[in-house]
Formats: C-alpha cells, structure tokens, sequence
C-alpha cells in the first residue's frame, strides 16, 4: 500500500458505533496501515430518530482517552485526534469556536448529516404525514443551500466530508428507497446541481479548507465513491488541492477501505499529493 491512512472512520464514542479502539489499531494495523484518524460524530441538535440516538460526543473524555492510546503506541503506530462535526445552518455560530474550546484536536470533518430537520437516511424523513412522498428536488435543492451556508459561514473545520452524502437515500417513487447511481448522477442530478455545487467548492477553496474522498458509499451499495467524480473533478479544475481519504469505517471489517482505490482514483484525474493532519494543519503527501 502506498496510501497507508485512513481519515474517516468511528470508534465507541459515536452513538451509532460499538468498536473498540484498541481493535481499531490492532486491526488497522493488521491491514497495513501506518496511521489514522479517528473522527467520532459530534451533530449538535441532531433530530429525534425512532432508535433516540443522539450524537453528542463526550469531547474531553474523548480526547484524553486519545491522547493516552496515541501515547502508548507513539513508536509502533501514528494516531491523530479528529471528530466529525455534524453542521447545520442553526449551528453554525455555536460550533465557530469548538477548536480552541478544545485544545488537542488535529483534525474536523464538517459534514451535512441533515436537511429539513431530517437525516436522509431514514426513510420516514422522506415522506409527508400522510405518507405521500415529499420532492426530492426541494430537498436535494435545500441541502445544497444549506451546505453553501454552511461553508460561508463556518470556518472551523479542514475537510467537507462525504458531500454528495445525500444521494445515498434518494426515493424511487415507483420503487421505493435505492441509492443514486452513477449514471443518474450524471445524466439527471449534477447538470442540475452542478452551478450551486461550483458555488461551494469555490467558498471551500478561497478559505483554505478542502474536500474528502470517502469510500463508505461503496460498500454501502453504491457505484462511486462519495463525492462523485464530478464533483472532483470540479475541485480539481477550481483548484482545489486538500485531499484526505476515509473508509467512514463504524466497523473492524471496513477500515481502510478501498483507501488505495481512492488514490489511484485521484491520480486518475490529476491529483498530486494527498493530506493528513496535525493540530489542524495539512502536511502534502506525494500520490
């Protein structure tokens, strides 16, 4: 493996994940990795789910933990302290300072996990009280909207994570719920979207932040990596260059995922470097 990280993955401290970090590194390290970050959820305000998850993150017990698994493998194996930060317009300002609130951090992943008080991967938030379905074009219109003012708004973060996230649960009217594939992304949904998504690619790049390949989507059933090629594509041509790659593992079996696959899909469409982080700066590794 040349790629030998992983950016995105989850621990005991998410609320929807039970592994073990010590089994992490171990398994991390069986798979030939030589670092990882971890990156538990931390959504502010998340919405009611039928199984009452709530993903607020126990930041200080979080990161002393961290602090005393990375000391104890500082000769073997390189760990970094990261969280996924759940955004939402509303919550913008009250996470502006959440890096300084709480010093030891490396790295943030702003992600949008919600749109019309809702997370798209329940199918329920997807349908109107009377059970007609709601439009998915409003919806995917608002997330969008939504993630652009996030990204003019909010400046505590490194990567945007998994940006096309929503299109993991778009509804099939006749169907039921199926993924977005990638020749319905192309042909229906990035012609539509393309103006808005330039829009906060460029916002990302201007404030020195960048973008993540997340390798999640394909073992979720999906046939492309989030985000879509496009959209890297796009960054690419806008001139984005922070890259990172995560499995969004919540499990030992998916840790590094495809990470290399993720590199060479890069390399494909002209990236030169990849990114890790320390204390929320980005050290440039040549792919």
């Amino acid at each position: 493996m040349k790629v030998r990280t992983d950016y995105h993955l989850h621990s005991q401290f998410s609320s929807d994940c039970e592994t073990d970090i010590y089994e992490i590194v171990k398994t991390a390290q069986e798979k030939g990795l030589s670092s990882l970050c971890f990156t538990d959820h931390n959504d502010l305000d998340f919405p009611d789910t039928l199984e009452k998850i709530k993903f607020d993150l126990d930041i200080t017990n979080y990161i002393d933990t961290l602090s005393k698994l990375r000391e104890e493998y500082k000769d073997s194996f390189d760990i970094r302290i990261g969280v996924e930060q759940g955004l939402m317009p509303s919550t913008c300002e009250a996470l502006s300072n959440y890096s300084k609130e709480h010093s030891g951090l490396d790295f943030i992943i702003c992600s949008s996990h919600v749109v019309d008080g809702m997370d798209p991967y329940y199918p329920e938030g997807w349908k109107n009280p009377d059970g007609s379905y709601k439009d998915e074009n409003e919806l995917y219109t608002k997330y969008f909207e939504d993630m652009l003012y996030i990204v003019k708004n909010f400046n505590d973060y490194n990567v945007y994570g998994h940006m096309d996230y929503i299109f993991r649960y778009g509804p099939d009217k006749k169907e039921g719920f199926k993924k977005v594939t990638n020749e319905i992304f192309c042909n229906l949904y990035f012609p539509k979207y393309k103006d808005v998504i330039a829009e906060i690619l460029k916002t990302i790049i201007e404030n020195g932040k960048g973008i993540e390949i997340n390798t999640g989507s394909l073992y979720r059933g999906m046939d492309y990596a989030h985000p879509h090629i496009e959209i890297l594509k796009l960054y690419r041509d806008l001139g984005g260059e922070i890259l990172t790659f995560g499995s969004d593992a919540h499990d030992l079996e998916h840790i590094g995922y495809k990470i290399e696959e993720a590199a060479e899909l890069a390399k494909s469409i002209n990236f030169k470097a990849y990114c890790t982080f320390k204390d929320l700066k980005p050290a440039f590794h040549d792919l």
